[in-house]
């Protein structure tokens, strides 16, 4: 099968469709002809040499897919070829063909395309592990969600706001309205001053129940002034690097403050499964109702995979980068 592969670690030139051997589903397994799967930062960790994939996971890039069932191992009873399917994999999401775990799988409801089928798994997974799994977000409570604008930021705003949350992000100046209009109650430019100004100025100097970052340390102790009593933050990554100057822990102490860290990767097959039902059973009415939607930045084709991881890391997208799969 034609794949996406990668010559060497490095750049985004790195990246060439070249062929592949193509997956055998076990008894409990879907073999999926993709038609769409999104970018992840995952990926372009990996395309660098950064994040090998999972033990006895495909080696190739992509951890989610949408497409139809063209085989279904002897154990699955939920799906049949010819059923239209998305969900997250440990990786071989840039490939014509795909193996999806049957208990990952999700029907691709009636009002979605296929590439925003595959703009889904990955971020509203991650956003509803952090807001519900380990925020434990209640009604009433608020949340703040930094890269508001990113896809785990849409994600985790209209997730927040179907809980009943008021929810606070930061992101850009030219990305603050696309979080106001996901319901996002208030938008910070975190480049126009502290953030913890304007956390604290717009609730009264009360904070936030709970925190989710992907910046890690250099908002560390800014998050900590910025949560409340018995306040939780949940670090997802660690994009302006991990390490924390001269932080006093006994604030820790004095708020009752929890800090988790966490990623959906290395989590055990079960976990996963486990959390795609749950969070379906959550989100999935609300995204046949539209009521939650996935938010697609742009859609490439695979051929241009380079272009694509490009405008990644060039952080100018709002939502999800899209590829469709030539199959």
């Amino acid at each position: 099968m034609k794949a996406i592969l990668v010559k060497q670690p490095g750049g985004p030139e790195q990246l060439y469709i070249g062929t592949h051997d193509k997956p055998l589903p076990n008894p409990d397994e879907l073999l999926v002809r993709v038609q769409a799967t999104a970018l992840n930062r995952a990926d372009t960790l990996q395309r660098q040499g950064k994040y090998p994939p999972p033990k006895g996971a495909s080696p190739l890039l992509g951890l989610e897919v949408a497409g139809e069932v063209v085989e279904a191992g002897i154990n699955c009873s939920r799906f049949k070829k010819g059923d239209k399917v998305f969900g997250l994999l440990p990786g071989g999401g840039y490939a014509e063909y795909a193996i999806l775990h049957e208990a990952m799988a999700l029907p691709v409801p009636d009002n979605l395309t296929m590439e925003e089928a595959a703009a889904i798994p990955e971020v509203f997974l991650t956003a509803y592990q952090a807001l519900v799994w380990l925020g434990r977000l209640q009604a009433g409570e608020r949340v703040l969600v930094h890269a508001g604008a990113s896809g785990v930021g849409t994600a985790a705003i209209q997730l927040a706001r179907a809980l009943q949350a008021e929810v606070l992000v930061t992101a850009s100046e030219k990305k603050l309205q696309a979080c106001l209009d996901l319901g996002a109650h208030k938008a910070i430019n975190y480049k126009e001053a502290p953030f913890e100004e304007a956390v604290l100025a717009h609730t009264n100097s009360e904070g936030v129940d709970l925190i989710v970052d992907f910046i890690a340390g250099p908002y560390f102790q800014s998050n900590i002034e910025c949560l409340r009593l018995d306040g939780r933050l949940v670090l997802l990554a660690s994009l302006g690097g991990g390490k924390v100057d001269s932080f006093d822990l006994r604030k820790l102490l004095a708020k009752r403050l929890h800090v988790m860290g966490s990623t959906l990767r290395s989590r055990p097959h079960g976990y996963q499964a486990k959390l795609t039902e749950e969070m379906w059973t959550f989100a999935g009415p609300l995204f046949k109702s539209g009521q939650i939607k996935p938010v697609i930045d742009s859609v490439f084709d695979w051929q241009d995979v380079a272009a694509a991881h490009r405008y990644m890391e060039q952080n100018q997208n709002i939502g999800k980068i899209v590829l469709r799969i030539n199959s």
